[in-house]
C-alpha cells in the first residue's frame, strides 16, 4: 500500500508541472504515505491494485490535501500581518483543485482571508466547479454513474 501511494503521489509531481514548485504538495504526500505506513504496520496488509487500497488512498488524499489547504491560508494569512513572503495564490488554488476546498472554505471563514478580493474567489469558485467536473468525468468513465 505505501509502495502504491508513493508511486501514484511521486507521478502526479513528476507529470504535472505546477505541483513541481507547490511545496504544499510535499507536505500532502509525506502525510498519506506516513498515513499508509501507519495503517499498514498496525492494522491490515492489501494488495497494491485492491479496490480497498483505492478507498484507502482517496480517504487518505482527501483528508491530508484539507489538512494541508488549511494550513496554506493560514501560513498566507500570518504572512500577511506581518508583511512577509506570501503563498501565491496558484498554489492554494491546486491545492484547492486537488480537493482541497473544504479546507479553503473553512480557512477563509475562521481566518477571514481570501474574502474580499473578487478575482481570488471567482477563481476559487471556478477550481470547485473543474473539481466536480473532473471527479463527473471520472465515475462517468468507470461507468460508476
Amino acid at each position: 500500500m505505501v509502495i502504491t501511494f508513493t508511486a501514484i503521489l511521486i507521478g502526479l509531481l513528476a507529470l504535472i508541472r505546477p505541483l513541481q514548485k507547490n511545496s504544499f504538495y510535499i507536505l500532502h504526500a509525506a502525510m498519506v504515505i506516513l498515513a499508509a505506513y501507519f495503517v499498514e504496520t498496525h492494522y491490515f496488509r492489501v494488495t497494491p491494485f485492491a479496490y480497498k487500497t483505492f478507498l484507502l488512498f482517496l480517504v487518505f488524499h482527501a483528508v491530508s490535501v484539507n489538512i494541508t489547504t488549511f494550513i496554506a491560508y493560514y501560513v498566507d494569512k500570518r504572512a500577511a500581518v506581518r508583511h512577509q513572503w506570501r503563498v501565491p495564490e496558484n498554489t492554494l488554488h491546486i491545492l484547492e483543485f486537488l480537493g482541497g476546498w473544504l479546507g479553503a472554505l473553512l480557512a477563509q471563514k475562521i481566518f477571514r482571508h481570501k474574502t474580499q478580493k473578487k478575482s481570488f474567489r471567482h477563481i476559487f469558485w471556478l477550481m470547485i466547479f473543474l473539481e466536480f467536473c473532473a471527479v463527473f468525468i471520472i465515475l462517468k468513465y468507470l461507468r460508476l454513474l
